[in-house]
């Protein structure tokens, strides 16, 4: 059996809407250095945040709860690495996508791996808003 896709609702990006590439690039350099202030302050005020996770659903409004959430997952880390990092556009709005490896004993043994992938609008200031975030989970990394 051929797996069939169901078209979609063409979408247009409302005109006060423009991709702020720097601002992804800062809120992945925030990350990436676990400086959850410059990461939340590439966070519309008015952000609704949308996270697929592997056990559930994470819906949160506004920008200190969506930094909550990075201190959370990223915070208690002993070791923390970026290992790869993307910043584009599809479709009109932001892309990023981001894998860091880590060790927090409070999450398991050894080195894991979590890859994120989040799809953004921009406010008109550049800082991103109405974000949708695909998350792995924090998975052993293989030898």
């Amino acid at each position: 059996m051929t797996p069939t896709a169901t078209p979609t609702e063409p979408t247009t990006v409302p005109a006060d809407d423009a991709l702020s590439f720097e601002m992804a690039g800062r809120f992945v350099d925030g990350l990436a250095a676990r400086d959850f202030d410059l990461l939340g302050g590439t966070l519309d005020d008015g952000l609704h945040f949308r996270a697929l996770l592997p056990r559930r659903v994470l819906d949160v409004e506004g920008a200190d709860a969506v930094r909550a959430a990075f201190v959370r997952w990223f915070g208690g880390a002993e070791r923390f690495e970026m290992v790869e990092a993307v910043v584009g556009e599809v479709g009109g709005r932001v892309h990023l996508r981001w894998r860091v490896r880590l060790t927090d004993p409070d999450i398991g043994d050894g080195p894991l791996l979590v890859e994120q992938q989040a799809y953004a609008n921009a406010a008109p200031d550049g800082r991103l808003r109405d974000v949708a975030l695909l998350c792995t989970g924090y998975r052993p990394e293989r030898p």
